[in-house]
């Protein structure tokens, strides 16, 4: 493979699967259900393919996802991204994706066979994948500062105590969407560890890495990624950067800065994510160089939304200047709505714990907090064009009405999805 100036490579067709002719099945593929290229002799898919042709939305990024629509749907960790969630906006025709970062390998094994008995299209289920070692060598300054919030909760106080370690679920999470068949992966700080990617391809798995700056695009392309979540930093929840030492707010390039940057560089499909709440941050993607674009924020309102209801009536009364990124909730940066807990935790002077300690040190409190419905101590992640969210829209709905938007915006442009392949 060469290798560009600026350290991409520029791969053969053969090793990039979006790019292979119409009646090839790409080589790490082939073991998949997901790829929707049949033969040429058949005239119905014929048919299907010219259709696909015309519209302005069907992007490479979804022959290689094997979707109808450039949407995915974020794996939003924690508890919003039901089942029923994920499988109406793959119904719909995007890519539903299951939050699985903090649930027991067990868990997502239940997940997943509930989506698959609620469709047969594809989805996705996102990983952190952060090394999960603990440090409480600051254990006595912080806690303290938990104790005296967490008390306003009822929340036992933990300072002197043992502190209590963090699980480290990821190999057996990774094995389970191996063998339930998965067809997407999709991580979070950072591509999925050489062995666990080497495996996702052997197994003809895509995988999807979300990426805060050029740098850490050709990283994760390197790495044998398929597809770059361009985070903006205007997106809500935790920000996908690499290296939260070197940058302990997280990289905070725009999105309208971050994705063609990345897009003019890549060999793979790039996704705009952050801002993007409708057709017409669809449309501004795909001109941008984008082949699709995630949305995280847009669907915690919706119907089939797990999120909690206060916590959905908070998003529905703030605004674009209630947001701000914190690490106190979980020792890594996370853009959300300021609460109480933020303000008087950033008030405190002092640091959090790193990831992922601080984030279960804090853990009781999050839980205190959603059995009371207390929003000022729950984590209220949320990008910031929050004043786009709609109340109980059904997923499907708000997958429609974001490709109609597109498709009207587009239609004068010109552009469609194979103007938009520069490869």
């Amino acid at each position: 493979m060469k290798v560009n100036s600026d350290g991409f490579g520029k791969r053969s067709n053969v090793a990039v699967p979006y790019r292979t002719a119409k009646k090839g099945i790409p080589r790490r593929t082939r073991n998949s259900c997901i790829f929707l290229i049949v033969p040429e002799k058949s005239s119905v898919t014929l048919e299907r393919s010219r259709h696909m042709s015309r519209d302005p939305l069907y992007t490479p990024l979804c022959r290689l996802l094997g979707i109808r629509l450039p949407i995915i749907q974020a794996g939003m960790a924690g508890g919003p991204t039901t089942p029923q969630l994920v499988a109406a906006v793959s119904e719909a025709g995007g890519l539903g994706t299951l939050g699985a970062a903090y649930m027991e390998p067990e868990a997502i094994r239940e997940a997943v066979r509930a989506v698959r008995r609620l469709t047969a299209k594809p989805f996705s289920v996102n990983l952190f994948v952060a090394p999960m070692r603990d440090d409480y060598t600051r254990q006595a300054e912080v806690q303290p500062v938990i104790d005296r919030l967490g008390a306003e909760l009822g929340v036992p106080a933990r300072a002197g105590t043992e502190p209590s370690p963090t699980p480290d679920r990821l190999e057996r999470q990774f094995a389970v969407l191996l063998e339930e068949g998965v067809p997407i992966i999709s991580t979070a700080f950072g591509p999925l560890p050489g062995p666990l990617g080497q495996a996702a391809r052997e197994a003809g798995r895509l995988v999807t890495t979300m990426v805060t700056t050029v740098e850490e695009a050709r990283l994760a392309e390197a790495a044998g990624c398929d597809v770059l979540i361009a985070q903006g930093s205007d997106a809500g929840g935790h920000r996908g950067t690499f290296d939260a030492e070197r940058y302990p707010y997280g990289a905070l390039v725009g999105t309208f800065s971050l994705v063609p940057q990345i897009a003019d560089r890549a060999n793979v499909p790039v996704v705009a994510a952050g801002g993007v709440m409708d057709g017409r941050g669809l449309a501004a993607a795909l001109l941008l160089g984008a082949q699709g674009a995630q949305l995280g924020t847009r669907f915690l309102t919706a119907v089939e939304s797990g999120a909690h209801a206060a916590y959905k009536e908070a998003l529905l009364a703030g605004s674009e200047e209630d947001t701000v990124v914190t690490r106190w909730f979980s020792g890594r940066p996370a853009r959300g709505l300021c609460n109480r807990f933020i303000e008087e935790a950033e008030r405190s002077g002092i640091p959090p714990m790193p990831f992922p300690s601080h984030n279960t040190a804090t853990g009781p409190i999050r839980q205190a907090a959603a059995k009371q419905s207390n929003p000022d101590y729950m984590s209220l992640w949320t990008g910031q064009a929050i004043r786009l969210l709609t109340r109980d829209t059904p997923a499907a709905k708000i997958v429609r009405d974001i490709a109609e938007q597109a498709r009207t915006l587009l239609a004068g442009t010109g552009t469609g999805a194979d103007e938009r392949d520069p490869h």
